[in-house]
């Protein structure tokens, strides 16, 4: 397998997350559309397709054994994705739970932040690790911005499962940026631990939404 791919631990963690993805999209479509629910319908396809794109993307990135620009290209749309899942995650907490002035608020933020991220790293813009990584923190952490509503419309699991969700991406974020720590880099370090942290971060989220904000009338 090492001889087929580039780096195959840390593609089959995301291919892994990459196939959990698609059942979590069904999950939470089946349930809305069962409600009733179109804003929930379409909320919950946006993060669905954010996650599939992600880990799809990073996949694609660490499995292909390309080097040069085509290398360079892979890991552009594996960072712009980065990007895409934060903005997709947001996008249920705003339109479904949220709503009103705030919701569409943070709504409008974090996409247009997202488009930022994006742009920056098509042109390479920001490159160094520790600060893309803080871009990545700090636009997850925007919900801070609105806490005060979310904690009026969010049960108090559904907070926990939001708050633990962005603890996950930013303790693994700091591992990425620190590369510490580092086990067994031949084949499992500090790169496939901070894999481990996004899909536990993921899972977090995913939860949040199915159990708590798939409830929400």
């Amino acid at each position: 397998m090492s001889v087929m791919v580039r780096d195959p631990v840390s593609g089959l963690t995301h291919f892994i997350g990459a196939c959990l993805a698609v059942v979590g999209l069904v999950l939470l479509v089946t349930r809305a559309a069962l409600a009733g629910n179109p804003w929930h319908v379409v909320s919950f396809s946006v993060f669905g397709a954010g996650m599939i794109l992600l880990y799809t993307a990073s996949t694609i990135y660490h499995w292909i054994p390309v080097e040069g620009r085509a290398r360079s290209r892979l890991q552009k749309l594996d960072h712009m994705m980065i990007f895409v899942l934060i903005a997709a995650t947001y996008t249920p907490v705003c339109l479904v739970a949220l709503r009103g002035g705030w919701g569409w608020s943070l709504f409008g933020a974090v996409w247009f932040f997202a488009l930022i991220g994006i742009v920056l790293n098509f042109f390479r813009v920001g490159e160094n690790r520790r600060i893309s990584t803080g871009f990545y923190m700090g636009m997850g952490w925007l919900a801070v911005i609105g806490i005060w509503p979310l904690v009026r419309v969010l049960q108090p699991g559904a907070l926990f499962w939001l708050f633990a969700g962005g603890l996950f991406y930013s303790v693994g974020g700091l591992i990425y940026a620190l590369k510490r720590p580092d086990p067994w880099p031949s084949c499992f370090g500090y790169h496939e631990i901070f894999h481990l942290f996004v899909m536990v971060g993921t899972f977090s989220h995913f939860w949040m939404m199915y159990r708590y904000i798939a409830a929400i009338a």
